[in-house]
């Protein structure tokens, strides 16, 4: 076989195994609810101290409800938003080597805010974090 129908053999594999993974991050990716949802927002902070927040809102992922009712800021990274602050507290992992974990059921999410889907009901906590 010459080389460069090798090459085409080898581009036409690598466009086929990108094509199975997006099918299957397609199929398997978290489903989001449209419409009017209320979710609960709790903050842990350094000193243990906790608050709670109540939302009400049509978003369909846990970032922009999180920017809309003022519980956390940050700035936009590669995976989405990196919260620096979350109800005034400053975690920035840089400067102190702490972080805010966010958690849901005790967990933490596979995916950035901006990526977490949201369902009537759910509950989240960002945990302020030492590494």
């Amino acid at each position: 076989m010459n080389r460069n129908k090798k090459l085409l053999i080898a581009a036409v594999a690598v466009v086929a195994i990108i094509a199975v993974f997006l099918g299957v991050w397609f199929a398997t990716r978290p489903a989001t609810t449209q419409g009017a949802k209320t979710i609960t927002v709790e903050v842990i902070h350094k000193d243990g101290s906790k608050k709670e927040f109540t939302c009400h809102t049509d978003e369909e992922y846990l970032g922009p409800v999180l920017d809309a009712e003022q519980i956390a800021q940050g700035e936009e990274g590669p995976y989405g938003l990196y919260i620096k602050f979350a109800d005034g507290e400053k975690a920035v992992y840089e400067e102190d080597g702490a972080y805010w974990a966010v958690m849901q059921g005790g967990e933490p999410t596979p995916l950035s805010v901006d990526q977490t889907p949201i369902q009537d009901g759910d509950a989240f906590s960002l945990v302020y974090t030492l590494a």
